[in-house]
């Protein structure tokens, strides 16, 4: 009877095997490890992981395409207001951003694009500057502009490659998305 109620303690009561062993680290006999991940619990995990990746990734590439887009914006005004002075000083537009700023690059790590238009003859830089979609000219000062994340652009803003660049327009009353213009 004593032996019976040992073994029904023993059962309630299970030791920690693993603090009485003198090393608890060597591997233990299949009978007494009873914890072990299962095929399922591990496709639960991967799953859930997946699932949070296929929605962070595009949040986070859509916050830092967003960020991008605004440093591109500050970029143009802060150098549109540049070339104003540079204008008000010297009476002329720079020929290039070189002049005011060297090695200009945009977020994406390309050269603005810029056009000095105040004092040329129109036939100079006819096929040159950017135009709204009823073909008139953006700017009647000079054009500044990214050619945005795909780096390819067209003249009039309705091309479908100008979309995405970040343009200087209406001699600097906007500065934003070309689609948004």
């Amino acid at each position: 009877m004593r032996n019976y109620l040992f073994k029904i303690k023993s059962i309630m009561f299970p030791t920690r095997h693993w603090l009485s062993k003198a090393v608890f680290f060597i591997r233990q006999s299949r009978k007494e490890c009873t914890k072990a991940w299962t095929l399922f619990e591990t496709l639960v995990v991967v799953a859930a992981l997946g699932t949070l990746l296929a929605v962070g990734v595009p949040i986070y590439t859509n916050v830092l395409l967003k960020a991008r887009i605004i440093a591109a914006i500050t970029d143009i005004a802060a150098v549109s207001r540049d070339i104003e002075d540079y204008l008000d000083e010297n009476g002329t537009l720079p020929q290039s951003l070189d002049e005011i700023k060297p090695n200009f690059q945009d977020p994406w790590g390309r050269p603005y694009e810029y056009l000095a238009i105040l004092g040329k003859n129109k036939t100079e830089i006819e096929g040159k500057w950017r135009k709204d979609r009823f073909q008139v000219p953006l700017n009647s000062d000079f054009d500044l502009y990214s050619k945005g994340k795909d780096g390819a652009s067209g003249a009039p803003l309705t091309d479908s490659k100008s979309y995405d660049d970040i343009v200087r327009a209406n001699n600097g009353d906007y500065i934003g998305l070309a689609s948004k213009y």
